[in-house]
């Protein structure tokens, strides 16, 4: 937030800057009882300078508007682990999660993996289940994530239940065919580029482990 507010007062700090000096101006102009040829042609270009920068901080108003701002979300804190998963899937989920959790603006995670719930992290939803909506379905058939980058333009968004109502952008990434990597925001149009490859790649990761793992142990 203090970032917001430090990019805020420089996008103003030409339109002051500028209406400070053209209001001087006029002041020193009016208090003068004489005006000499060098003072009128002082004005002239003080006149022009603040304009200028009136119009520098108004075209940054539109080329850097203020980023949306952050919200909330209604939910607890709290972290759910399947109890009957091996210890090393355990620990790999827990840290993959933490390194989300702590380096992308991600406030909620689910993990679905073969009709089971194997974690919930972050600020979490009433509803403990993570029933797949369409939304979701469409993710595990194409193979291909999908990013609600405002949640509340979606009508789809009541499949996500299982966060905070106020959630504000979800991406859903496919760990392989068999499971699913549910990420909730609490900014809009938040999660980059950059973001969207590191998370598919943790979800690879995941995938890959679980599918070993649990063969194993079924076996």
């Amino acid at each position: 937030m203090a970032k917001s507010d430090s990019n805020a007062v420089l996008r103003r700090l030409p339109i002051v800057v500028g209406a400070l000096g053209g209001t001087l101006l006029l002041v020193n102009r009016l208090l003068t009882p004489q005006l000499t040829e060098s003072q009128t042609r002082s004005d002239v270009l003080g006149a022009i300078i603040s304009a200028i920068l009136i119009l520098t901080g108004l075209l940054w108003q539109q080329i850097q508007p203020k980023p949306p701002d952050a919200v909330e979300l209604q939910g607890k804190e709290g972290f759910e682990l399947a109890a009957e998963l091996p210890e090393v899937v355990k620990t790999e989920l827990a840290w993959a999660t933490h390194l989300l959790l702590t380096n992308t603006v991600t406030k909620s995670i689910a993990i679905w993996y073969e009709g089971k719930v194997l974690l919930r992290r972050g600020i979490l939803g009433e509803n403990p289940q993570v029933n797949l909506g369409a939304i979701a379905q469409r993710v595990l058939e194409k193979q291909k994530p999908v990013y609600l980058v405002n949640l509340a333009l979606y009508p789809g968004r009541i499949e996500f239940d299982y966060f905070p109502e106020n959630t504000q952008g979800i991406i859903c990434q496919p760990m392989g065919d068999r499971g699913l990597l549910i990420l909730g925001a609490n900014v809009p149009r938040s999660y980059t580029k950059q973001d969207e490859i590191w998370i598919e790649g943790i979800a690879d990761k995941l995938a890959e482990t679980l599918s070993r793992e649990l063969t194993i142990e079924a076996e």
